[in-house]
């Protein structure tokens, strides 16, 4: 009776999505004279006093979010002497972050190694993104955040001493909508671009800010994806669409991991459990409005028979059930098909007289 209990587990990871996704954690690295080390922040009050004014209102900025602020910051205060991020970095890779901003001074050797450190943790499963300044990293997980002159109370910001912000307002951001033109009340001004000028900065994969008359807001929710493949189209340089991408693989795997692997023979019943476990985990998502009704999962035929052929197994004579029957030793292969809803963004109207 206890093999129901992955199920359960699933739809509770499920239904948590949307609530988790609203306030996601905020890594930041700073250099400072004074409070070195680790600290975890829930509220800007526990901001480390000592620090100096700038990396103090830095950090602050992080937790303006947007619907939401972040659920937490998990701050990393380097010495000011230090000549690379590692030792930071290398802190950030045992915590859960969803978001990483590098210090208001970052320059281009110190951007290049976390794009290096972010394609190194997600190429072993874990789902860390970067917000960093005028870095075309060409990936799904790099933020290229390139506005400047960002004027805040007459002060004059760099887009680098700005990234902390938008790391903050990304990871606030709810899977049911993106942060297109999600608005930076406290931003006053920001380098003018035409039209065209901005259409060609975000098709390039810049993450910009602009003033519409009113007021200072997003220009469009994208990272800097720009080579695309057939396993990661166009609907990867989306920031939304990526962050539920990363949702959905981090629950699976995790979720697995805690309530499945190594608790069950690896038998064809068990593994219709997990199949079923995980259609309920879709099921859950569709009923948010994360996912397009139709999702599917299922054994990966293909890939169980090579594994089986590997084996020395013969499969020519074997029909579809056998082969989705047949012992795997200890290894599970499915395969999974999701759409993931949009937020409106591009909306074109006629109107007849």
């Amino acid at each position: 009776m206890g093999l129901p209990n992955i199920n359960i587990e699933f739809k509770t990871t499920a239904a948590s999505a949307i609530e988790r996704s609203e306030r996601g954690v905020v890594g930041i690295i700073v250099k400072d004279a004074a409070s070195n080390g680790a600290f975890a922040l829930t509220k800007t009050s526990q901001i480390p006093a000592a620090l100096g004014t700038e990396n103090k209102a830095y950090v602050a900025r992080a937790f303006n979010g947007y619907v939401n602020p972040p659920k937490k910051v998990i701050l990393y205060v380097l010495p000011t002497a230090s000549e690379d991020l590692s030792e930071g970095l290398s802190y950030m890779a045992t915590q859960n972050i969803d978001y990483l901003a590098g210090p208001p001074s970052i320059n281009q050797t110190e951007a290049a190694a976390v794009v290096s450190w972010v394609k190194e943790q997600r190429a072993d499963g874990y789902t860390p993104k970067a917000v960093l300044p005028n870095t075309e990293a060409d990936s799904e997980a790099i933020i290229n955040f390139t506005s400047s002159e960002i004027l805040v109370d007459g002060i004059e910001y760099t887009a680098a001493q700005y990234c902390s912000r938008i790391a903050g307002l990304v990871a606030g951001t709810p899977l049911t909508i993106s942060c297109t033109y999600a608005p930076l009340p406290e931003v006053t001004g920001v380098k003018g671009m035409t039209k065209d000028q901005m259409d060609a900065a975000i098709d390039a994969g810049k993450f910009i800010i602009f003033h519409d008359g009113e007021k200072v807001k997003v220009g469009r929710g994208v990272n800097s994806l720009q080579t695309t493949t057939q396993d990661k189209g166009a609907a990867f340089k989306k920031i939304k669409i990526v962050e539920a991408v990363d949702m959905m693989n981090s629950d699976i795997r995790m979720t697995a991991q805690d309530s499945y692997i190594g608790k069950y023979a690896n038998s064809y019943d068990n593994k219709c459990l997990l199949i079923g476990a995980i259609k309920g985990y879709f099921a859950t998502l569709e009923t948010q409005g994360v996912l397009k009704i139709g999702s599917a999962v299922g054994i990966d035929l293909a890939a169980q028979e090579d594994y089986l052929q590997s084996q020395g197994i013969n499969t020519d004579d074997m029909t579809a059930q056998q082969i989705k029957e047949a012992n795997t030793g200890d290894k599970v292969f499915l395969t999974a098909s999701a759409s993931i809803l949009d937020a409106i963004e591009d909306i074109s109207l006629m109107i007849v007289i």
